[in-house]
């Protein structure tokens, strides 16, 4: 009796060992290719891990670079999730059937229908404003109204703004052209070049410098730019920079997104759903607003008082689906945005 239960402890402690070692190479994953910058996603990442136990490996490329490489990989890709920039970039993404639906009550109570596609394939997760820096020592508060109002000859040599070739941009005009019209567009996109003070060049953060170091009086930018270069070590170089939320009687500021779509093979699909379920939380939505400087999706969610001071932007009710199909009509139509950029 004794021999046979040394002989079952035996037994039983193999099969423990087994089973440890399955679970330990057997650990739910998430591959997750993301168009954010490492630096600006790994808090959330590390926050998910910690909380679910699923491990991600992380590729990072920018937006485009991330699109070729999932259509090179074609059927072979591995991807879970991809979180990009722009509804733009995710509208791309889902004409070229990357995605599959997602049927989420957490993300349908937490996520308004205008910051998500309206079959469920991708999320914004999100916001960011597209917002005027101006020099306050050139420029007076009653000036500025909303977009349209750039292309007046009253700011000949005044205005700052990267290419037309960038997303941020290009979802910009989709925006207008669903306030505007084609026409009356294009007509302000002519007048917008007319006053560059200089070709464009840079980034967002590049235009706000040169407002700085007074090439121009008025940059069009993303708000969290601003944000963080107020908040660096160098904010004295930006004290005499202000932010005015674009806004007249037909459009309000543009808003974008920042977001999310479970790839159409994902391997682990749980893992990707749980993954965006996870960046729509209260924590996640902290991370965006108070480490990176987004506003959050999430109404619920506070702001911090960099962003506060800011004041209070008028928001259209515009989808951000509309964005891409605004941006293929753009594109049909053989107009292209700031032409000499």
């Amino acid at each position: 009796m004794f021999i046979l239960s040394k002989k079952l402890l035996y037994i039983v402690s193999i099969v423990l060992l087994l089973f440890s070692a399955t679970q330990l190479y057997s650990q739910d994953e998430l591959n997750l290719y993301s168009a954010r910058k490492e630096h600006l996603i790994k808090p959330l990442i590390e926050l998910f891990e910690k909380e679910t136990n699923i491990k991600v490996n992380l590729v990072t490329a920018k937006a485009a670079q991330l699109h070729q490489r999932i259509l090179t990989e074609s059927n072979n890709c591995i991807a879970d999730v991809l979180l990009t920039t722009d509804a733009g970039n995710l509208w791309k993404a889902d004409k070229a059937n990357f995605f599959q639906s997602v049927n989420s009550e957490i993300l349908n109570n937490r996520i308004d229908k205008k910051y998500r596609d309206e079959d469920n394939k991708w999320w914004g997760l999100s916001l960011r404003a597209r917002i005027f820096v101006y020099n306050t020592k050139t420029v007076k508060k009653d000036e500025l109204k909303g977009y349209k109002f750039l292309s007046d000859p009253i700011f000949k040599s005044r205005i700052l703004i990267r290419s037309s070739g960038n997303i941020y941009n290009q979802s910009l005009i989709a925006h207008m052209i669903e306030k505007y019209g084609m026409n009356s567009t294009e007509i302000w996109a002519k007048g917008l070049v007319n006053n560059f003070a200089r070709d464009p060049a840079g980034g967002d953060r590049d235009q706000i410098k040169a407002v700085a170091a007074g090439v121009g009086d008025i940059a069009i930018v993303n708000s969290y730019y601003f944000a963080k270069l107020i908040s660096s070590e160098k904010k004295d170089n930006f004290r005499n920079l202000k932010v005015h939320f674009p806004k007249d009687e037909i459009m309000g500021t543009h808003l974008n997104i920042s977001g999310a779509g479970v790839m159409k093979n994902a391997p682990n699909l749980n893992s990707a759903i749980r993954f965006i379920e996870f960046l729509s939380s209260d924590k996640a939505q902290k991370i965006y607003s108070y480490i990176n400087y987004e506003y959050p999706v999430v109404n619920s969610v506070g702001i911090p008082d960099s962003l506060k001071k800011w004041g209070i932007f008028y928001e259209d009710n515009v989808f951000s689906s509309s964005y891409g199909r605004n941006l293929y009509i753009n594109a049909l139509s053989g107009f292209f945005v700031f032409s000499n950029a």
